[in-house]
């Protein structure tokens, strides 16, 4: 059995080599090469990382309190080599997040089929990857161009330190849009309540809104015989995404593929990502790891893409975001009247209605086809749900039908 400074020294030495080689991989950029190069690394390094994980831990001891006339050269060398290993886990990690990270924005753009059959990821081999064959998919989530700059082998202080100057103010500014906190609100209050049914003395959670009126509405609920007790207070997160390894990753393959523009594409990439998927989609999704479901407050990063446009005003695109997670949320019962409108165009179809932007304005934005998003605004105006969600419905008339016949049928569709 290896000691632990021999698994930090092989972690280390396998780290380096996937470094090396990924950089030859990316210079075709044949996709199903680089995903089943990318899906075995994975499997390796979680591996490393399990063992490393047990050993280590999560914390380790720091020197900083010590003054120097106390410190012992052997403790000295203990703290060191502890802080190697922690060291080792970390940039694993990093590393980890990196793979996982690409796997997903790959899965997310591109299909893949081995003849006519199609496959998934987990289903490349090294037998069938001559005859694999990858094929982008219509609508783009993240963005492809930046998996070559991910930090395969963890280090990104390391590799960050190969670019110019410009990358590094770059990658400066960034993380440091990306570790802004949005503007922290109460929004809710979630309640504990004890109460009598059938002379049984039950517990319930109820969630509430901030300026309710408790005792009122728990009598309403369960009359007159509840005790409750405030159990917290429900309130936006701080950070948009809650992960030191997404963030690094991001900062640096956005700031090293374009060091001027790097921040306002990524920007619009994470704004694409939210109109373009639904709530229950991005819980399965990693191009992002740990970024927040849905956006309740405003991060300056949404501004970004809209800076030029006139009449820009700060939180134009948080703005957006708030209300497409509202009406996201409001139409969960009623989805099933859109059954035939994938995610993708509903999302262009509301960001049509929340904002002052046409058709063409908004398949720009997206990235999606005009003509299927004009057919999912009139699917949506058949079914009635542009009258019940949006106060002015002004922007949708130009899609209702023109005939009399065809009024008078929608009038009954509609009841």
């Amino acid at each position: 059995m290896t000691t632990t400074e021999e698994l930090v020294a092989q972690v280390n030495k396998i780290l380096d080599d996937i470094g090396i080689d990924m950089d030859g991989l990316f210079e075709t950029f044949d996709v199903p090469s680089i995903s089943y190069r990318l899906k075995e690394n994975l499997s390796l390094l979680r591996e490393l990382e399990e063992e490393l994980s047990r050993r280590v831990g999560e914390s380790t001891p720091a020197v900083r309190g010590m003054d120097k006339r106390d410190r012992d050269p052997h403790i000295q060398w203990i703290y060191k080599k502890k802080r190697n290993r922690v060291l080792a886990l970390e940039r694993l990690r990093a590393a980890i997040t990196a793979h996982k990270m690409a796997l997903s924005t790959i899965d997310a753009n591109y299909t893949f089929f081995y003849g006519r059959k199609p496959v998934s990821l987990k289903e490349l081999t090294q037998d069938n990857l001559p005859s694999v064959k990858a094929f982008p998919k219509p609508v783009m989530i993240g963005r492809v161009e930046a998996i070559p700059y991910l930090a395969y082998s963890g280090d990104v202080l390391r590799l960050l330190g190969r670019h110019s100057i410009a990358v590094r103010e770059a990658f400066k500014f960034i993380k440091s849009k990306l570790r802004e906190k949005g503007i922290v609100r109460m929004r809710g209050l979630r309640i504990e309540v004890e109460y009598w049914e059938n002379n049984r003395l039950k517990k319930a959670r109820v969630d509430l809104p901030a300026d309710a009126d408790i005792e009122g509405e728990l009598r309403k609920r369960f009359g007159r015989r509840f005790r409750w007790r405030v159990l917290s207070f429900v309130k936006t997160k701080g950070v948009l995404i809650n992960n030191h390894y997404t963030v690094d990753n991001l900062a640096l393959a956005y700031a090293a593929l374009d060091p001027e523009g790097g921040a306002e594409k990524l920007g619009l990439d994470l704004f694409r990502y939210y109109f373009l998927t639904s709530e229950n989609e991005r819980e399965g999704l990693g191009v992002y790891p740990d970024i927040r479901l849905c956006i309740d407050c405003h991060y300056s990063i949404f501004d970004l893409p809209f800076r030029g446009e006139p009449g820009f005003k700060t939180g134009h695109g948080s703005m957006l975001l708030i209300r497409k997670c509202e009406i996201e949320r409001s139409i969960v019962g009623r989805r099933k009247e859109l059954s035939n409108v994938p995610n993708y165009l509903l999302g262009g179809v509301l960001l049509y209605g929340v904002s002052d932007y046409n058709e063409s304005n908004v398949a720009r934005i997206l990235g999606i086809p005009e003509e299927e998003l004009k057919g999912a605004i009139e699917k949506f105006v058949i079914s009635g749900l542009h009258t019940t969600l949006f106060a002015d419905t002004s922007k949708f008339e130009k899609f209702l039908p023109k005939s009399d016949r065809a009024k008078q049928f929608l009038a009954l569709l509609q009841g």
